[in-house]
């Protein structure tokens, strides 16, 4: 996986016998001692308490220093810095530690007054030459500044430091800055002129202005450039929706000023109880990062009360960083839309196919809506896949049982087919509507004989869901799994429990009892599939693994198309999960429509090395889009881990 945090976490926490340390130890900083040890340089909060006639009663932050011979385990913690000068007399906090020409440079953030204002908030520096004994202390930023550190080498022969401006006083700027001679660094006149260049300093970084971003950890030299990690701060501005995040910037290795990639998405998102609960309740921040032989290991703070730590696939993510331009993508058919409406039976809208192959055809089973809402099944068939060959004049399915027949106006009827062929029988779930009870998953099957005669003798359907509950986007597992508790060999149905893809094992397909609720493959905070997420198709099966399509929406409503890869072994085990989506609204038939901005499949077959994706645009036509098996399968594998907590590109 690319981001897994460690069975150890928090690593650091405040020691109640430590009056300095007592609150809280968070936004840790790790760095190379001379002796080979790790030493971890972190932000130290005491209680409340007295401190001078000018300040009162108050929290003070200061820095203290811990010593690691694996980079986890901590000990020997003890003060290292504290306010001392007129521009850090209320705290030092959130240290960066590099260490450059042999010697260690701590920046740190400096509070002058409090309660501070942005012009009272800038970035200070420790130097030393050993982690003990401070040999300079000086203000650094004359602006308002927050979290500095410097690249640790020189490049082009010129110091580099990377900082975030404006931090207090958004739009923030995370920016980089090159020194003739580390002096400058403290050079106030350095900065003024500096300064009145921001916007050719700063790295283009922020997607919204409603976002906030903050420099994280310093910078590690790869062989594929410098990268960074970052705080990314959605939705920063609205409270109910403020959600703080990792993400990664690959910067040029000559020139630190170029962005060579970065990530679209988080990597870490707040998850854990110790990043829910504590001073600020649900934050993750970057502040260190350790290089390791298998990848390095990322230091953040959570809940602005402990220091954690995070193992993170270097390998895995720098490529998936340089290979985003050709991340698999399903392209479209030219002759999109393959249906559209034409009878009266269907006026409104044709729309979410189900598919499946038998013999040299492929079979699509659509949702066709009337003028009075409606929704029926209708039937085409292709031999190539694209081009409609056959399309049956009379819908093929249309509602017969009371869960399923207009109970008063709106939508009702047989939507969202999904088939799955075991052994001599096709099975089709479909989400069954009454326009008054919650919407549920409904099962009927076929024989294939039939099926390929046109004769429809579907047999009575059946209301699998559990009562008042609504349950959609269901299908058939082609092939038995194994029970995990009692090892038996069971039918598996996939099903859709809002926001969740959930699972149920059952013996037969008789569903004499409503079926179970196992979540199992979750949205993900912050990103494109991050509101609710549903399966698309049933399985396609491949030598290594199941791949299974699944849609998920944002917050905008937009509905995009993404994959997991389940274990051959153990299918219910989520392998991994594209960080992006695979398919997107882009055309005007997916963007507007009875529903806006929706590509939603609900059949996928294989054929000559491609998986062919039969969806609905915009609920208002059917399209189909083509992608190499392949090429999908490789993007997987690349991204191998458990799929709720794989994060990256």
């Amino acid at each position: 996986m690319l981001v897994n945090r460690i069975d150890e976490n928090p690593i650091l926490k405040p020691v109640r016998s430590h009056p300095w340390e007592a609150e809280a130890v968070f936004n840790g900083c790790p760095v190379r001692g001379n002796d080979g040890r790790v030493y971890l340089l972190y932000r130290a909060l005491s209680p409340p308490h007295y401190q001078a006639p000018n300040k009162g009663f108050q929290r003070v932050s200061s820095i203290g220093v811990a010593v690691s011979e694996d980079g986890l385990r901590f000990h020997d913690r003890r003060l290292f810095l504290s306010p001392q000068e007129d521009w850090d007399a209320f705290g030092c906090e959130d240290p960066r530690v590099t260490c450059l020409d042999g010697t260690y440079f701590v920046f740190y953030t400096a509070l002058s007054k409090y309660p501070p204002t942005a012009d009272d908030i800038r970035v200070g520096v420790a130097v030393t030459k050993d982690l003990e004994k401070v040999e300079k202390r000086s203000l650094v930023t004359p602006f308002n500044a927050k979290g500095m550190a410097l690249f640790p080498e020189r490049i082009g022969g010129k110091a580099w430091a990377v900082l975030t401006v404006h931090t207090d006083k958004p739009p923030a700027h995370i920016c980089v800055a090159s020194f003739e001679k580390v002096e400058d660094l403290w050079n106030p006149t350095y900065w003024d002129g500096w300064y009145r260049d921001l916007e050719k300093a700063s790295l283009p970084l922020l997607r919204s202005p409603e976002d906030h971003i903050e420099v994280g950890a310093p910078p590690v030299k790869t062989e594929l450039g410098w990268l960074l990690f970052y705080s990314y701060i959605q939705n920063y501005f609205n409270e109910n929706r403020r959600l703080f995040t990792v993400e990664a910037v690959l910067l040029d290795l000559e020139n630190p000023s170029k962005v060579v990639a970065r990530t679209k998405y988080p990597l870490l998102v707040p998850e854990e109880y110790y990043e829910k609960f504590g001073q600020v309740a649900n934050v993750v921040f970057p502040s260190g990062a350790l290089t390791l032989k298998d990848g390095l290991h990322l230091y953040y703070g959570a809940a602005d009360t402990t220091c954690c730590a995070a193992h993170v696939d270097l390998k895995s993510l720098l490529v998936g960083l340089l290979q985003q331009t050709s991340k698999p993508k399903f392209e479209r058919a030219r002759e999109n839309p393959i249906l559209v409406p034409e009878r009266a039976w269907e006026k409104k809208a044709v729309f979410n196919p189900a598919a499946i192959r038998l013999g040299d055809r492929v079979h699509i089973v659509y949702r066709a809506m009337s003028e009075d809402d409606t929704s029926v099944l209708g039937y085409a068939w292709s031999k190539d896949g694209i081009h409609i060959d056959y399309r049956d004049p009379e819908p093929i399915y249309v509602p017969r049982e009371p869960f399923e027949q207009k109970q008063q106006p709106g939508f009702s009827g047989c939507e969202d087919p999904r088939l799955t062929l075991i052994e001599d029988r096709i099975f089709m779930c479909y989400t069954a509507f009454d326009a008054k009870t919650p919407p549920g998953v409904a099962l009927s099957s076929i024989k294939v004989d039939d099926f390929l005669a046109k004769r429809w003798n579907w047999s009575t359907p059946i209301r699998i869901s559990p009562p008042g509950v609504d349950d959609k986007d269901a299908c058939v597992f082609p092939e038995k799994v194994k029970d995990p508790v009692t090892g038996e060999e069971r039918f598996l149905l996939i099903h859709r429990i809002n926001p969740n893809i959930d699972y149920a094992l059952v013996r037969t397909l008789d569903f004499k009892t409503p079926v179970e609720e196992n979540q199992w493959i979750r949205p993900r905070k912050g990103s494109w599939d991050c509101v609710k997420v549903g399966l698309s198709s049933p399985p396609i099966k491949t030598e290594n693994g199941w791949i299974l399509l699944y849609h998920g929406v944002d917050e905008a409503s937009v509905y995009r198309v993404g994959a997991v890869l389940l274990s051959l072994e153990n299918p219910l085990e989520v392998v991994s999960r594209t960080d992006e989506p695979i398919f997107e609204p882009e055309e005007a038939y997916e963007r507007e429509g009875m529903v806006k901005n929706v590509v939603f499949p609900c059949g996928t077959v294989e054929m000559d090395g491609r998986i062919f994706c039969y969806y609905g645009g915009a609920d208002s036509v059917v399209g189909v889009a083509t992608l190499e098996t392949d090429k999908l399968l490789g993007a997987l594998l690349l991204t191998r881990g458990t799929g709720n907590e794989t994060r990256g590109i």
